[in-house]
């Protein structure tokens, strides 16, 4: 039995029980088709390491006994920033109880020290911290032993990631949410070792509400298999040719004309001020930036036909319900374009506590070269006087950009000489992370223009070696909603592929391979039928029942 203690000493004992094993080593996993070779009865076999993805970066699978979550199990919180622990404690305690039918008691020590020995004990590192650790903002480290678990973290992101960690280790009936036991049932975490930090500060994903408009709910589902997977980024598309989806005050007939269509001719949407902001927390909740996109100057028929000061010709335009590109531009030569987009640009960032402003500038057609470079410098200049740093896509790297602006690579055949040359990168390369493209010829849904993208594609590539001696941020798959309306269609084009992204963008390259990453998704499939999400069973995976 463990010694009443504070929560430094548990840090302390846990720290000296790990350090008698080896060096921590990129994680294996062993196909679980394979029986593993027999062991000499002195050297019991090694345990597998759980199917975790993303892949943390480090993992020591332990020896001994797991830790056993049961009734008398408390949370315990460091007596440093206890507030800030408060939410993935919370989040944790409401896991475990759906695993096990009790509900931990969340405590702080000091001053109260732990009473009995099951417990997992949170702690955010301050400076005073005895051992470095090298989490940075998002990092966090794990120790599970038979006497308890000790996440640590510098973040309340970093303990977030952890406990999405600690989630895939517990049962995958933790995701029912109504889970009704007679008794209360114990569930026993393997012991393991796990110091993980992300890749890329950027991980996220693309919503196109404008194509085809998702509510507030919806939204929210989506932003949930974000946080699932460790990604920190959702990407709005929030006008384009078919519809308008944001309030803008000073600029009314926006949502009153163009939030009323989408592509096939059925009623639009739009969100509120109020229901923006609430999607902005509920997203921040879960340590994910919103980035909303106002495409111009092209994509922009919802604009020309709500303003027609906004048209050359001083007309309104036809409503539109199709899906053709490269039609519709924005009159760049009128100075009222800049001041109406000085408005929109304004409200959106005050909505908007995140750092990003998301211009769109893809697939104009109608402009001259120097009509389109003069309208990117005044819109980038726009946007940092809105205190937003600019994002466009690939085809802004053509034009004289400041420090702080971002290029989203899309086009597989962009000029790399131009991508090279932008002060920083999203990947997104359409024939690896499009996940409105088909699977195969036999998708009902998504398009092909990019190609066909099975899951393989999706996993198996290098952001790194996409465009040599860039400045990466990082990884963003986009989901364009052309054939997508609902979001069983939404989850079927995005699941798995949304994981292989994820992974791709929080590894390690050189711990990950195909064969080890299929089997540890294939062992999701419970989790995620638990959770209701309607995924792709792709048939090269072995899909755990």
């Amino acid at each position: 039995m463990l010694k009443k203690t504070t929560a430094i000493g548990i840090a302390l004992a846990l720290l000296a029980a790990c350090s008698q094993n080896p060096k921590p080593v990129p994680a294996p996993v062993p196909q679980p088709q394979q029986p593993p070779p027999p062991q000499p009865a002195e050297a019991p076999a090694r345990p597998a390491v759980p199917g975790l993805v993303p892949l943390p970066a480090l993992v020591e699978p332990g020896s001994g006994d797991g830790f056993t979550v049961a009734s008398d199990t408390v949370i315990m919180l460091g007596s440093q920033r206890t507030a800030l622990q408060v939410p993935a404690a919370r989040q944790l305690a409401e896991m475990i109880r759906r695993a096990t039918g009790t509900t931990p008691r969340i405590i702080t020590s000091p001053p109260e020290p732990l009473p009995q020995r099951s417990f997992i004990a949170l702690s955010l590192l301050g400076k005073e911290a005895p051992v470095d650790l090298g989490l940075g903002p998002e990092g966090y480290d794990l120790i599970v032993r038979s006497e308890g678990a000790l996440l640590r973290a510098e973040t309340p992101a970093g303990l977030f990631y952890g406990v999405q960690t600690l989630r895939q280790l517990l049962p995958y009936w933790s995701e029912y949410e109504a889970v009704l036991f007679r008794q209360p049932r114990t569930v026993t975490l393997p012991p393991l070792h796990i110091r993980d930090v992300p890749r890329y500060e950027w991980r996220g994903a693309m919503l196109d509400v404008a194509r085809h408009f998702f509510t507030v709910d919806e939204v929210k589902q989506f932003v949930d298999l974000l946080a699932l997977h460790k990604m920190n980024r959702l990407h709005l598309h929030l006008a384009d040719d078919q519809g308008w989806r944001i309030e803008i005050k000073k600029w009314p007939d926006l949502t009153v004309q163009g939030g009323t269509t989408e592509v096939g001719g059925t009623p639009g949407g739009f969100y509120t001020h109020a229901q923006y902001a609430d999607l902005v927390a509920y997203a921040a909740d879960r340590f994910i930036t919103i980035v909303p996109e106002i495409d111009m100057p092209g994509h922009t028929n919802a604009m020309l036909s709500s303003i027609a000061e906004l048209n050359c010709t001083g007309r309104s335009t036809p409503r539109f319900t199709g899906t053709d590109v490269g039609f519709s531009a924005l009159c760049v030569d009128l100075e009222f374009t800049y001041k109406f987009l000085d408005d929109v640009i304004g409200e959106i960032a005050a909505m908007t506590p995140g750092r990003y402003f998301h211009m769109g500038g893809d697939e104009v057609k109608t402009l001259k070269p120097e009509q389109y470079r003069a309208f990117v410098e005044r819109v980038q200049a726009i946007v940092r006087k809105h205190g937003k740093q600019m994002i466009g896509w690939g085809e802004v790297a053509a034009v004289s950009l400041e420090p702080s602006s971002i290029v989203q690579h899309w086009h597989p055949d962009a000029p790399t000489a131009d991508l090279a040359r932008a002060p920083q990168l999203i990947l997104s390369p359409a024939n690896r992370t499009y996940l409105d493209m088909k699977y195969d010829r036999e998708t009902a849904l998504g398009l092909n223009w990019a190609g066909l993208i099975p899951l393989r594609t999706s996993y198996d590539w290098d952001p790194a070696a996409q465009v040599p001696g860039a400045r990466v941020l990082g990884v963003e798959a986009p989901l364009w909603s052309e054939t997508i309306a609902a979001m069983r269609d939404v989850e079927f084009l995005a699941m798995p592929r949304l994981a292989a992204i994820a992974e791709v963008a929080w590894s390690p390259q050189d711990a990950r391979t195909w064969d080890t990453f299929r089997v540890r998704l294939g062992a999701q499939a419970p989790r995620w039928s638990a959770l209701g999400i309607n995924f792709y069973r792709a048939p090269e995976i072995p899909w755990a029942r």
